[in-house]
């Protein structure tokens, strides 16, 4: 079963369409996007204030970006033929995902210069087992672990010091809880070994943690390393639920969760917008995952910061002045619009008006067809006026009450 299909009335209530572009030179520059889902779509919209033309390659006209797009190329975001031909419509190609091939797309001309992040600096990142190693490698803190594939395994042995629950992950294409796995027991560990591809999973050490938090960086041509303010971040079933900047940390944490972003944009020559998971707690700060594109952790930024996230991509990409981003408030919250199970909430169009009423709820709607349970659907926005970290706290539990009295999490 596919879901419920989504209203096309709420669709044209809560979306924009531009025309399709007809004269590329209307534009100041025109950028390529392999992927058409909600981080192309704010992706487009971000343009759109810079006057800069977006090309999507994209599978279907009803994915979020396609509506807003100035051009299409239809095929799917993997197919190396719809990127060679979207080359010729831009002259420089972003990616929505890190779910790149990039032996394929190293073989297009001139790859060094049309891609944004470059080929280089995405080959280490694409996969969680080489994110790993990399951060071995730079000496950055992270969770123990070991390969699905590794001896001990075999042999039905967990390393010394380690003990059940285990986490899981899939070394390619995991997001929003896909691709990972909480392991309890060895019948759990030796069930995943037999269904899936062993050599494509880690299994990492459970990590006690107080809090999530993440950061969104960017990095420039010229090599300059902007931040955007660390967030705290809350999941429910591995799936983002809120974010509220910014976090309430003491500046040293602030300052080594910066100063590894900086080790690895700088190591990875990275051009772009990059974000970094973390967990904190008694081991201190460590690196859960690494994220090279824009994320749901920082689309607080759209209304908060002088300069959003998708702006940093945009103006990076184009080879426009960037700003440094900055808070224009005291602090905001980001909380997730998912999709419902049928039949346990209001119909969808009464929830979005009652959201609508909730004085200074900032709305996104993604635009998509169907809804399913637990599909990123939209996200709304609060800026928070509180002087300080515990009234904005306040502030921030208090709309989630109210938001999720409307739209439950599924």
């Amino acid at each position: 079963m596919r879901g419920t299909r989504l209203d096309n009335i709420v669709f044209r209530k809560l979306s924009m369409r531009s025309a399709v572009l007809s004269k590329p030179n209307r534009f100041n520059h025109v950028i390529g996007v392999v992927g058409g889902g909600q981080l192309a779509q704010m992706l487009v919209q971000a343009a759109r204030k810079r006057n800069v033309g977006i090309v999507v390659q994209t599978s279907s006209r009803n994915d979020p970006a396609a509506s807003e797009a100035n051009r299409l190329v239809l095929g799917d975001p993997t197919d190396i033929e719809g990127t060679r031909k979207l080359l010729k419509e831009c002259f420089c190609i972003t990616f929505e995902n890190e779910w790149v091939n990039i032996a394929e797309l190293s073989k297009l001309e001139k790859q060094n210069d049309s891609f944004l992040p470059r080929l280089d600096s995405l080959d280490q990142l694409v996969n969680k087992i080489s994110q790993r190693k990399l951060l071995a490698e730079l000496n950055i803190p992270g969770p123990d672990w070991i390969l699905l594939t590794s001896n001990q395994i075999a042999q039905n042995k967990l390393p010394s010091g380690w003990d059940f629950p285990l986490m899981a992950k899939a070394s390619i294409g995991g997001y929003d809880g896909k691709g990972t796995r909480v392991l309890k027991c060895f019948d759990d560990l030796k069930h995943l070994y037999d269904s899936v591809e062993a050599c494509n999973w880690l299994i990492e050490k459970w990590v006690p943690y107080e809090r999530e938090l993440a950061l969104v960086v960017s990095r420039d041509l010229e090599g300059r390393i902007r931040s955007f303010p660390l967030a705290e971040t809350n999941q429910l079933q591995q799936v983002c639920n809120w974010v509220l900047a910014p976090a309430d940390v003491s500046h040293l944490v602030e300052t080594m969760a910066y100063n590894i972003a900086s080790s690895l944009l700088t190591q990875l020559n990275y051009v772009g917008v990059l974000a970094i998971e973390f967990f904190y707690g008694p081991q201190g700060l460590q690196v859960n995952e690494i994220a090279p594109r824009t994320h749901n952790s920082a689309h607080f930024s759209i209304e908060a910061c002088n300069s959003s996230q998708f702006d940093q991509q945009v103006c990076i990409a184009a080879g426009l002045q960037v700003q440094s981003p900055q808070l224009i408030v005291p602090g905001a919250l980001m909380v997730n619009l998912l999709g419902l199970p049928e039949g346990t909430a209001d119909p969808l169009e009464e929830r979005l008006d009652e959201l609508g009423k909730i004085e200074g709820i900032n709305l996104h709607w993604y635009g998509k067809e169907f809804e399913t349970p637990g599909r990123k659907l939209g996200h709304a926005t609060l800026l928070l006026k509180g002087t300080d970290a515990k009234q904005r706290r306040e502030e921030a539990f208090n709309a989630i009450k109210s938001i999720r009295s409307i739209w439950p999490s599924p």
